[in-house]
Formats: C-alpha cells, sequence, structure tokens
C-alpha cells in the first residue's frame, strides 16, 4: 500500500512539476544586471495566415510552414520535434488574443504561455486527448513549492477547430476568456495579496512539445494521457495551428514605452520602470513576401521538402533567438531565450488539476509525499544546469 501510495505521489507531483520554468540565466530579481525588455508600446496584429511574423523568432530547430487558411503550423512528426517560437518584445500589463487549433494525439502538449525574466507566467494548455477543456495556470518568480494554482475549462473539441482564446492582464487581475466568454479569474488580492501574483513584463511563447515521448518520466506521460504513437496507423504527424495573435500592449498606463527596465529585486510591477523615447509600435499588422500551403509530413527535425521561417528583423536595438533541448526532468521543453546580451531560460508549461502533493496521502503518509516533494524539487534543479 505504501509503494503504491509512493507512485501514486510521484506521478502527481511529476504531472504538476511539468508546469512552471524553475530558472533564468538572467533573472533581475537575483541581483543580475540585465538589457532592458523591448516593448511593445501598443497594439500589434499578427497574422500567421500572411506568414512569418517579425515579432516573432524560431527557436533553433524549429521549422514552420504557413498555411494561407489556418496559419502557422507546428508538427510533432516525432517525438523529438518540439516547434517553439518566441515574441521577440514584451508587454507590461494588458491583452493577447489568439486564434489557435491544438494538436491532436496523445500525449501531445500546445501551450501558449506569457513568461518573464524572472519567471512570472500565465498559461493555457492543452493536451491532444483531451477533446472538452483546456488547462490554465500561473506562477510568481517560478515558484513551484504549491501546486494548487492550476485550472480547466471547459471547450469544445479544440483539436478540430479554432477557438479564440484571451489573457487580459492587468495589475488587478488576470482574467482568461474563451471565445469572448470569461472561464477563470484570478485577482491580485486571491495571490496572496499580491505576493504571488504575476506582474513582470512578459514574452509571448508558443510551442508544441511530445510529453509522452518515450525519454519522458512516466508521471510527465500519464500527465499528457500516455505515451505517444507513431507509425503507420498512429494519426502521426500531430499539427497544432496558430492562425493569428493580437497583443495590446498597456505598459502599465504609460505612453509611449519602447522598454521596461528592473529597478531593485523586489520583482513588483512598482519596480519596473516604463522607458520612453524613440519609435514608438502603432497599431500594425504583419505581413510576409511569401506564403505556402500547408505541408504536413514537415519534421522540425528534417528541412528537406519543407519551407523554412525567416527570422524577420525587428525594428528593437536588441536581436531574439532560440534554442530548444529535451531534459529527462519533469518538464521536457525547455527553451534558451536571448535578448541582447540576455539570456533566460524557460519552457511551455502543462498545468495539473490534481491535489497539491501536501494533500495527496493521510493518515501519517504526508511525510512521504514531502519527501517525494524533494526528490521531484531535485529534479527541477537540474533546469539550473543548461
Amino acid at each position: 500500500m505504501l509503494s503504491k501510495i509512493l507512485k501514486t505521489s510521484v506521478v502527481l507531483l511529476s504531472a504538476t512539476m511539468a508546469t512552471a520554468q524553475t530558472s533564468s540565466l538572467c533573472n533581475p530579481v537575483k541581483g543580475q544586471t540585465c538589457p532592458a525588455d523591448p516593448a511593445f508600446g501598443g497594439t500589434v496584429n499578427i497574422d500567421f495566415t500572411k506568414g512569418a511574423s517579425e515579432y516573432f523568432s524560431l527557436a533553433d530547430g524549429t521549422t514552420l510552414n504557413y498555411d494561407a487558411n489556418k496559419g502557422a503550423v507546428f508538427t510533432i512528426a516525432a517525438e523529438t520535434n518540439a516547434p517553439t517560437i518566441t515574441s521577440t518584445k514584451y508587454l507590461f500589463f494588458g491583452t493577447v488574443e489568439a486564434v489557435i487549433q491544438a494538436a491532436p494525439g496523445t500525449g501531445i502538449v500546445t501551450s501558449f504561455v506569457l513568461q518573464s525574466d524572472d519567471l512570472d507566467e500565465i498559461d493555457w494548455e492543452w493536451l491532444g486527448g483531451v477533446t472538452t477543456e483546456v488547462q490554465t495556470n500561473y506562477f510568481s518568480k517560478g515558484d513551484t513549492t504549491t501546486y494548487d494554482r492550476g485550472g480547466t475549462s471547459s471547450v469544445s473539441d479544440p483539436q478540430s477547430g479554432f477557438h479564440t482564446y484571451t489573457v487580459d492582464w492587468s495589475p488587478d487581475a488576470v482574467v482568461w476568456s474563451i471565445d469572448g466568454t470569461v472561464v477563470r479569474t484570478l485577482t491580485a488580492a486571491s495571490a496572496n495579496n499580491g505576493a504571488t501574483f504575476p506582474q513582470t513584463p512578459m514574452q509571448i511563447k508558443l510551442g508544441t512539445w511530445d510529453a509522452g515521448a518515450s525519454t519522458q518520466p512516466e508521471g510527465t506521460a500519464e500527465w499528457a494521457g500516455g505515451r505517444t504513437p507513431f507509425g503507420s496507423g498512429s494519426g502521426a504527424p500531430y499539427i497544432a495551428y496558430y492562425k493569428s495573435i493580437t497583443v495590446t500592449d498597456r505598459s502599465n498606463g504609460v505612453s509611449g514605452a519602447t522598454s521596461y527596465s528592473y529597478t531593485g529585486t523586489s520583482g513588483t510591477y512598482e519596480s519596473i520602470k516604463v522607458n520612453t523615447g524613440g519609435e514608438t509600435n502603432t497599431t500594425e499588422t504583419t505581413t510576409s513576401a511569401k506564403t505556402t500551403a500547408t505541408k504536413t509530413s514537415t519534421s522540425s527535425t528534417s528541412t528537406a521538402n519543407t519551407k523554412t521561417s525567416t527570422k524577420a528583423s525587428t525594428t528593437s536595438t536588441s536581436s531574439a533567438t532560440t534554442s530548444v533541448t529535451s531534459t529527462k526532468s519533469s518538464t521536457t521543453l525547455v527553451q534558451t531565450t536571448s535578448a541582447g546580451n540576455k539570456t533566460t531560460t524557460s519552457s511551455p508549461t502543462g498545468t495539473q488539476t490534481t491535489t497539491s502533493a501536501s494533500t495527496v496521502a493521510t493518515n501519517g503518509v504526508t511525510k512521504v509525499a514531502a519527501n517525494v516533494a524533494g526528490v521531484a524539487g531535485a529534479m527541477l534543479a537540474a533546469f539550473a544546469l543548461l
């Protein structure tokens, strides 16, 4: 019985810990000196049906096609694929609206994440084998000492059609909406009176990855629904489509924002300096010189017969590149994002609504779950080595 509880605890912890990023190679709240984050500074409309956007950079190893009707094509043709893109600019409170069709497939995860340099985070995440709901989550400063932040919301078959998923983020609340209907609200007051509320400038990360890969821990695969099948009759390749995204950066109420700087190490929104001057962004729609039809056989590990997206230059003074690597920690996708001389390690995150480790066991077994949490915590520490 004890061994069964122990195994269950490991599974639950692994699943919930396939969520938040735990380290940053340039984290301002740790006293590190980081360059200012370039700001969206207004409203940007990005239409991926027109091709690649200058507002997003591709991770190393990522190859995308662009479908004239469905937008950016994120393909998992093998368990080593993990197509990922990251915005080259940041928003400091505002609204992000994305039109997405999630990838099908047991073990496949589609994600839409906002994340800051000090690891504040706001998430949407879809499991390929779950056709009735989407998961939401949030984190503050990369804190994974508790696992009770996740939630699920009903949505009709997100793998077979497009829905509009929105995050509206202010100093007072985070509001998640689907097709214009609010499905979850987190107030700052409910997040330890603001102490654990995400509140620092964030990039946008879009990605699809294989949590059910043979190289992933059992708990991660179970959270994702099981091991991912490939080969004849499996349904592979598994494809997610990101049709469009609209970003409105409110810059904490300051007009003409060009970048954001951390002052001090508190990581509170009051400590963020909004820099102005130079060119500012106004409402804009990105275009591409060329659009191609979807090639569903594309693998991000092979560029044969695929159209590789051009990384368009940005108007910012710093460029951004990303890289993806697979680890055997509980989070399988790790991104390293460089902007200027700043590097931030990050991962698309999963969410979990199961009971936290501290309440998994009763009648004296809580201590066992706590010990397992320590082991799982050690697994997360591996991120710091990347």
